[in-house]
């Protein structure tokens, strides 16, 4: 099976949506019972946690902690956005910088100015955006003091879609920045797996909307496949990923490989293909590489294939170094659900 496909379907009652190249699945959303990120709610202020230098406050769904936050005081009303999905016990991540995003346009209240994706780097394409984005905030005004910026996903070629994205992003925004006032509500909830497929899977692609979609993609046995910790690498080795209640512990073994070179070999092939694998399992935090052993020069060359294999992630993931020990340390946000927890 040759080029992108998106199947869209549900897995048991759950909403749900797959992408897969040339056959490989690539990237899996499957709903959850937690509060989607995106999700955006009037919170009231309860209490300052002084040692942890942020505040909890009250939503329809439970306390949220807020980060970095000062000069206000209980009973305060604020606006305030989900950024990822709470760890079990602990408080929804929230975050108080807004973004109204759909798949062409993002509306940043307290950021101003009319911007483009720095991924588009043809001048022609950047003005003819630009022009269009001037022309349509000169038509329906910005709210005070935010900002615009157009996708990497846009082109003049859909420029009546990229008018209408920033039309409907500017009004949204308009009606959640006017409504700060009454309890704690929910305004805006985030974005569902088909929802985010159509707003970031935006290479072309086949879509298979229709039921049964998953049954003909064989996405129930690929999805089975990532239910067991070991991943089979082309070299002959192995990782096996498995997940703990403070980090995910990931061990690169050789296998029947027993040349000087077998340890770099198979951890540069567990390193090129462990976003993917972090992605479609939905692990984040603190994620722990114990490689095969190799010599201790070879580290830059390792670290270097992470680094690469990382670049194009939309999901945040930091390089943190190596312990003294050899192990390889990788900090992740947790934007996704741990997949174990929702089939």
């Amino acid at each position: 099976m040759k080029g992108r496909t998106i199947a869209l379907d549900q897995w048991g009652d759950r909403e749900a949506a797959a992408l897969l190249v040339d056959g490989r699945l690539e990237d899996l959303l499957i709903d959850s019972d937690l509060p989607r990120p995106g999700t955006i709610y009037r919170g009231i202020v309860e209490r300052p946690m002084k040692g942890q230098g942020g505040l909890f406050l009250r939503t329809p769904d439970g306390p949220a902690f807020l980060r970095q936050v000062k000069g206000l005081s209980p009973g305060d009303r604020l606006l305030v956005q989900v950024t990822g999905y709470a760890e079990p016990g602990k408080a929804i991540p929230v975050t108080a910088r807004l973004l109204f995003k759909s798949r062409y346009a993002i509306v940043t209240p307290g950021a101003p100015g009319l911007n483009v994706s720095r991924q588009i780097r043809d001048d022609d394409v950047r003005d003819a955006l630009l022009e269009i984005a001037h022309e349509t905030v000169a038509e329906a005004g910005l709210p005070e003091g935010a900002g615009l910026i157009l996708r990497s996903s846009a082109h003049p070629d859909v420029a009546d879609a990229v008018m209408d994205d920033i039309l409907a992003m500017i009004e949204l925004a308009k009606a959640v920045m006017a409504d700060i006032e009454g309890e704690a509500e929910m305004l805006v909830e985030g974005d569902g797996p088909h929802a985010l497929a159509w707003r970031e899977w935006t290479a072309p692609a086949e879509v298979d909307d229709a039921e049964g979609s998953f049954q003909r993609h064989e996405i129930g046995e690929l999805v089975e496949a990532l239910r067991q910790p070991k991943v089979t690498l082309p070299t002959g080795g192995s990782m096996m990923i498995e997940r703990t209640s403070a980090l995910v512990a990931v061990d690169v073994n050789t296998g029947g490989d027993t040349s000087p070179a077998a340890g770099l070999k198979a951890n540069i092939a567990a390193l090129r293909d462990l976003p993917r694998q972090l992605r479609l399992r939905g692990l984040g935090g603190q994620i722990v590489i114990d490689p095969a052993p190799m010599v201790k020069k070879d580290r830059r060359q390792v670290e270097a294939v992470i680094k690469a294999a990382i670049k194009t992630e939309t999901i945040e993931t930091v390089v943190a170094g190596w312990t003294t020990l050899g192990l390889l340390e990788l900090q992740r946000k947790r934007d996704r659900v741990a997949l174990t927890e929702v089939i």
